[in-house]
């Protein structure tokens, strides 16, 4: 069995000598006998074509040479040889398929429907092929002789022909495996209990090995003169579009072609100056598409290059490509409860979002007059500004995708609002005097910045004054911390006409962190009548 690259027939006819060796093990029986045929004349069919194939490969060196008005003695040489190699191969072939007739002949010949007199003929074929009484002076002896011989001739002009064709089991990778055959030699591994129709597909299978070897030896002959033929074996049909996204009311324009691959040749191709991975012949081009300028539709031309290298009569030829495409610029799409502004030094919570780049966007953010924070899910990221204005960068996979600025608009002041008894306070009509005891100061976010943000409209009065004033002049007064206290003294003291003033102090606001932050609310009073 070769290594290396094999064509599509090779590989089946290798294929092929793994089922006859296994087949070989198995209990004869009618069915198999058949099988074995059908084998041997599959093998004798695909040898028949080689043989075609291989006297072509002669009939293109000589037109190559010829072409040459002056042929150097090296093309003479290389024709000589290849005339050697191709007379060589037709006397092993003769050889082999003088044993075939042979075989045929012992075990009585051929029947009137195309089968054979004897397909069994396993005595027959043992004696023939390895001696009577295990003499070990059969015709196969001869046949490994004459196979390795050929093998060492055709190594001259193919270093990667195999030392031996014939191999004994301990040299077989199949049969060296098995105690029971890796002890035999050649006859003995092919032909011993062997019926006739196995014996003629083992020969077949020979016959193959020196037609793909000729084969490897002709074509290395032929690329010293340039007359080696590249096959295409993947033939198929492909298009390129002018673009692939169209508009409504425009054309679609594209070219189609034949594109083929061959798997004699391995090209070589790269992108950019880079190598990239070859596929059955394609080779993958993938990269990151970025621009820097678009135009009025936000659109960018862009162009790529790449190099397709192949070996072509013993030379190296390069094939350049150049392809155009055009970047649109991904549209950035945010998605908050308010986002024409941002709200200062407050986590503003966005999701960031880029359908064009559908599940291959992976963001990342980051902002400029501000904080960027990564959120849990894909697109959601918290900003908190510390400008007036905040420029967010969209980044995804580690490419630049844009960015998107936010005006930043302060935080409302909350309404400081007075309850007393749990009633807000009417500075118009007062309170009465003896009632005047439980009182809040509460600081009341204002109702947009609150829906918006929640987390961040959390307010509390922390300190604050009271005076129980008469006449101007203070009759009473207290400094409390928090937003109730119980004014019961006041209460006792106050007569009617009197009044309480109340001066708030300090407010906090909790922000998102949970922190208390000052708030700054100017020095809001109340002067409430007492009645």
């Amino acid at each position: 069995m070769a290594g290396g690259k094999e064509t599509p027939r090779q590989k089946m006819i290798g294929m092929m000598y793994l089922v006859l060796t296994a087949m070989l093990a198995l209990n004869v029986s009618s069915a198999i006998l058949l099988k074995f045929q059908f084998l041997d004349e599959s093998l004798r069919q695909v040898n028949n074509k080689t043989v075609n194939d291989n006297a072509g490969v002669i009939s293109n060196i000589k037109a190559a040479i010829a072409e040459n008005k002056t042929p150097s003695a090296n093309d003479r040489r290389v024709l000589e040889s290849a005339q050697q190699v191709r007379q060589r191969t037709s006397e092993m072939v003769s050889y082999i398929r003088g044993l075939r007739d042979m075989l045929v002949e012992k075990t009585g010949g051929k029947t009137e429907e195309g089968g054979y007199a004897q397909p069994e003929g396993n005595d027959i074929v043992a004696i023939n092929m390895i001696g009577a009484a295990n003499k070990n002076n059969g015709a196969a002896y001869e046949l490994k002789d004459k196979l390795n011989d050929y093998a060492k001739f055709l190594k001259q002009y193919s270093p990667s022909t195999p030392d031996k064709l014939a191999l004994d089991g301990s040299e077989d990778p199949v049969a060296k495996n098995d105690p029971d055959q890796r002890r035999k030699d050649f006859a003995q591994l092919n032909f011993e209990e062997t019926p006739m129709v196995a014996a003629l597909a083992v020969l077949s299978q020979k016959e193959a090995e020196v037609l793909k070897y000729e084969a490897d030896a002709l074509q290395k002959l032929a690329q010293k003169v340039g007359a080696d033929i590249i096959k295409f074996e993947k033939i198929f049909a492909m298009a390129r579009a002018e673009s692939k996204t169209v508009a409504a009311g425009t054309k679609y324009k594209a070219d189609m072609f034949i594109a083929a691959s061959s798997d004699n040749i391995t090209p070589k191709m790269s992108f950019q100056g880079k190598p990239v991975k070859v596929e059955n012949g394609l080779g993958k081009v993938e990269f990151v598409a970025s621009a820097s300028n678009y135009d009025a539709d936000g659109n960018s031309k862009q162009t790529w290059k790449g190099q397709v290298t192949i070996n072509q009569n013993g030379r190296d030829t390069t094939f350049v490509l150049t392809e155009d495409y055009i970047v649109a610029k991904p549209v950035i799409q945010v998605q908050s409860a308010s986002v024409q502004a941002l709200y200062f030094q407050c986590a503003n919570e966005l999701n960031i979002q880029v359908p064009a780049l559908g599940a291959v966007y992976d963001p990342s953010f980051s902002a400029s007059g501000g904080s960027a924070i990564k959120g849990a899910k894909k697109g959601e990221v918290t900003i908190i500004p510390n400008a007036t204005e905040v420029t967010i960068n969209v980044s995804s996979g580690g490419n630049a995708i844009g960015s998107e600025k936010f005006r930043v608009r302060p935080i409302p002041k909350p309404e400081i609002v007075a309850l007393v008894n749990g009633r807000p306070v009417d500075v118009k009509r007062g309170v009465p005097a003896q009632s005047f005891r439980a009182v809040e100061i509460q600081a009341v976010a204002d109702e947009g910045f609150k829906q918006l943000l929640p987390n961040e409209a959390r307010y509390r009065v922390t300190k604050w004054r009271a005076f129980l004033v008469r006449n101007n002049q203070p009759v009473d007064q207290g400094e409390f911390n928090g937003p109730t206290a119980n004014l019961t003294s006041f209460a006792a003291k106050a007569n009617k006409g009197d009044r309480v003033v109340i001066e708030v102090v300090d407010v906090k606001r909790l922000n998102y962190k949970g922190q208390a932050v000052d708030v700054n609310v100017g020095s809001p009073n109340f002067n409430v009548p007492l009645n």
